[in-house]
């Protein structure tokens, strides 16, 4: 397991000189710049692994705030995203949210459930929804043996912290395949007004669908760029996930989830018939501070959260670094000389 090895030097979106859009980006252009958020990985890789844990941990959850105001948008709903009816149902969540692969999530939701249970401020739960997303990383890994569980779920929520993220083939990224490319986890923030009130929006991605990679509308095909073959996901979803500190309801952060899909066309998601395609959005704002934003004043919040979830979809692929899994599969990291020289001759940058 190697969930603190060197970060890749690999560029951001923002690093190639793409400008941010109608939108500032955040400080660290990243899910943590919303206040209180934290991501930590767990990442495994040995002899025919390539496999992880992410979490997103939101710091008010606790013993003073037992629940979020959450929203959930099903794009397609072919995956095992545990949790999904309770949050759907009751407009919040309830525990971190944790995003794994495809088979292992199941001991991956056990695993929160019973690092949660053990805490104070559960001494006396008798019911609890943990939320775990999922992509299929068996194109690189061996996802028969299930390699994630309690050590490394357990290292996710430890490691979780508020500064810069890992992006690429990290934690629940490190087998996923993305557009042709080694995929893998993104984020990115922006910066809006919501309700007269100053707001941020982050997201953080984990990459496994199919389709032609377009980077600021600039068609970036994974056949013409790579020299081998391009890679194909096996299952082919993509788990998202938007924090805000924006005062919104769960009935409008379902809104602002669905926003979150739409995204994905952005970048060329192809949508194909077996995608899993969910997003989770979920605010730390305390009603207690305010009342929350009328609808008609959501319009720049759904623009902010598309432009941050595609820069984030672009960065899983550009921060990813080239993985090679069982009977010698590779996922190709994208030629960033190649991405710098069409963004120029279109004249993005």
């Amino acid at each position: 397991m190697t969930a603190s090895s060197p970060a890749p030097s690999r560029p951001r979106l923002s690093d190639l000189g793409v400008p941010s859009g109608a939108f500032a980006r955040g400080d660290r252009n990243a899910i943590t710049d919303v206040p209180g958020v934290r991501v930590g990985h767990a990442t495994v890789r040995g002899a025919d692994l390539n496999t992880g844990v992410t979490a997103i941990v939101p710091e008010t959850l606790g013993a003073s705030r037992r629940r979020l105001p959450a929203g959930l948008s099903v794009g397609n709903g072919y995956g095992k995203l545990v949790g999904a009816t309770q949050l759907q149902e009751l407009g919040a969540i309830e525990t971190p949210i944790l995003l794994t692969s495809t088979l292992s999530v199941f001991r991956v939701a056990d695993a929160l459930l019973t690092q949660l249970l053990a805490t104070p401020e559960h001494a006396d739960t008798t019911t609890l929804n943990p939320v775990v997303g999922e992509t299929n990383d068996g194109y690189l890994s061996d996802i028969r043996r299930r390699a994630v569980g309690e050590l490394e779920v357990a290292e996710a929520l430890a490691s979780a912290a508020s500064g810069d993220v890992r992006e690429g083939a990290v934690g629940a990224g490190a087998g996923t395949v993305a557009l042709g490319f080694k995929g893998g986890i993104g984020t990115a923030s922006r910066v809006v007004e919501v309700g007269g009130i100053s707001s941020t929006v982050g997201a953080l991605v984990q990459t496994n669908f199919s389709g032609v990679l377009r980077i600021a509308g600039v068609p970036m095909p994974a056949e013409e760029m790579l020299a081998e073959a391009p890679a194909e996901p096996v299952g082919n979803s993509c788990m998202i996930v938007v924090a805000t500190d924006a005062p919104v309801d769960g009935r409008q952060l379902g809104r602002v989830a669905n926003r979150a899909v739409f995204a994905m066309r952005g970048v060329g998601a192809d949508y194909a018939q077996g995608s899993g395609d969910y997003a989770i959005a979920f605010t730390v704002h305390d009603p207690a501070d305010g009342a929350v934003a009328v609808d008609e004043e959501l319009s720049p919040l759904f623009a902010a959260t598309m432009d941050a979830v595609e820069e984030a979809l672009i960065n899983s692929v550009l921060m990813a670094e080239t993985r090679t899994g069982p009977a010698g599969r590779t996922a190709q990291q994208i030629p960033v000389d190649v991405v710098r020289d069409r963004l120029a001759r279109a004249g993005v940058i």
